[in-house]
């Protein structure tokens, strides 16, 4: 458990993730929001600080291989609340999200905030090139976004800390060659695409400027066919439930295996979604639902979404199925009756069927809206061109949550519906290059911490990787609890779960130790 010095300052919060703005959009490997504490925020000295959601710019390249291109506005967000001449700067970006809402990474009710406080350092937040309101145009056309790259992000990285002067008291004499920076990132910006992964790709690709890291479930892994998705889920998830959605499933398979039109007709009947044309665009409705898997936390029970959906396939008239469920037949009828009377009004509002869960309309807001701030279609441009991470059906003789239908092709071919001007085909993204590139599981990096949760859908794209069995070192430790999604980020996790409060312990303790290291 954390001590109580450390977490003095902490007031009651809770995770919340960024719901999924459309239905096509699929899980994003986001880091959660976490809300800052409400309080009045001073320095050591005693001297009142700006609110934390103050908002600072950086003349940020817009092009690093063409610095006579100019700059942009990149915004970013710090505090100084813990801070002493000498300490670190800690340096974070929310990854594929507007960075508004995310400034509660900045104090003690994250893990940040946790090791600013021990180490008395300063937390800086930026956003991410083409995410939000730090970009470089006023589009996201597929000219603009030639410069939404994974090596773009880690140059505005490293760009920053050699270059920004910090509106802090010696902000200006806190390069990395002054003082020791530490890069922390939550799932894309972990290894880079999220920021748990940027973390990593930043230090292995710009090694000396990041002194430490910090990874929470950095999906370091670029992964095309990222059937692993659902590995957790279907492992983690109430089992009754479990079994009747590979009933469901393997039902949905087998009649579309054998061409069985009356038959899948009358199933898409049983959903409400008797309209929609085509079938992997009803394979791809029935997994909307695993998604909200991505949104628990500790801190998250009854009446989440999720535990709503298996609550209304296996309890019945009071009593809850087996491990085994009721079988197939309640089972659709169940799924149905929820996917109709419950789901689809929140997955859809008030949209017919076609034009919410169809992939045929290419002319429908989703692929065309170009305006910023969109970051459905920033991060679609990096599914598409580099990382993949198709969350599809897995192998045969394996078991099947999401139907075998859904293959990489089926999200592909929304690259091409979205971006018509850079693909004309769907298109393979470039996932071995990303990972010769940026070192992907086989990466070693010294002073790099690796956090990560058995539960977590992404978990399978970490260096958790079941079948990896990859080992930590003193110089990489590689710790996993029994947490969800990032939820070694907050410290009211670690305060909920013993496994999360213990990696989070660990993390600070080798921070100390790090540090202790930093000569200049």
């Amino acid at each position: 458990m954390l001590s109580n010095v450390l977490v003095v300052a902490l007031l009651s919060t809770s995770l919340v993730n960024a719901t999924i703005p459309n239905a096509m959009s699929g899980g994003r490997p986001t880091p959660p929001k976490i809300p800052a504490p409400k309080r009045n925020m001073t320095s050591p000295n005693g001297t009142a600080l700006p609110p934390i959601t103050e908002v600072y710019y950086f003349d940020q390249l817009i092009d690093h291989n063409n610095p006579d291109l100019g700059t942009f506005q990149q915004r970013y967000w710090m505090s100084w609340e813990f801070y002493e001449p000498g300490g670190p700067i800690i340096l974070t970006t929310p990854g594929e999200s507007n960075a508004d809402g995310f400034e509660g990474y900045l104090t003690n009710v994250t893990i940040n905030g946790m090791i600013a406080q021990q180490q008395s350092g300063a937390a800086v937040l930026i956003e991410h090139r083409f995410f939000g309101y730090s970009n470089p145009y006023d589009n996201l056309n597929e000219q603009s976004l030639e410069l939404l790259t994974i090596q773009q992000a880690i140059d505005d990285l490293v760009f920053f800390a050699q270059t920004a002067d910090l509106p802090m008291p010696g902000g200006d004499q806190v390069k990395p060659d002054q003082a020791p920076w530490i890069l922390i990132g939550g799932s894309y910006a972990g290894a880079f695409l999220f920021p748990g992964a940027l973390t990593s790709w930043t230090m292995l690709n710009k090694p000396g400027v990041f002194f430490a890291g910090y990874s929470s479930s950095g999906v370091v892994e670029a992964i095309t066919d990222y059937y692993g998705y659902f590995t957790a889920i279907r492992e983690y998830m109430p089992q009754n439930c479990s079994s009747d959605v590979q009933a469901v499933i393997a039902y949905l398979d087998r009649i579309d295996q054998q061409g069985d039109e009356d038959a899948i007709q009358g199933l898409k009947n049983s959903f409400g979604l008797g309209s929609l044309t085509r079938t992997d665009d009803f394979a791809s409705a029935l997994r909307q639902i695993l998604f909200s898997w991505q949104d628990l936390q500790p801190n998250v029970g009854p009446g989440a979404k999720f535990f709503d959906f298996c609550d209304a396939l296996e309890v019945k008239d009071g009593v809850s199925a087996s491990a085994t469920g009721w079988g197939l037949d309640y089972a659709i009828y169940a799924w149905g009756n929820f996917f109709q009377a419950t789901y689809y009004s929140s997955l859809c509002g008030n949209e017919d069927a076609e034009l919410c869960l169809g992939t045929s309309n290419a002319s429908q807001a989703y692929y065309t809206d170009v305006s910023i701030n969109n970051s459905d279609r920033s991060w679609m441009w990096f599914v598409c061109n580099q990382v993949g991470f198709y969350q599809v059906g897995p192998p045969q003789g394996q078991p099947a949550i999401v139907s075998r239908i859904l293959r990489p092709v089926y999200d592909e071919s929304r690259c091409v519906s979205m971006f018509p001007n850079k693909f004309s085909t769907p298109p393979t993204p470039s996932v071995g290059d990303t990972n010769t590139d940026y070192g992907g599981w086989g990466v070693q990096i010294n002073r790099l911490f690796f956090a990560n949760g058995l539960r977590d859908p992404w978990r399978e794209a970490t260096v958790s990787a079941e079948a990896l069995n990859k080992a930590g070192t003193d110089t990489q430790p590689i710790y996993e609890g029994d947490g969800f999604h990032c939820s070694d980020l907050s410290t009211e996790s670690g305060m909920l779960d013993e496994s999360i409060g213990y990696v989070q312990m660990a993390a600070l303790g080798y921070m100390r130790t790090w540090l202790a290291e930093w000569s200049g």
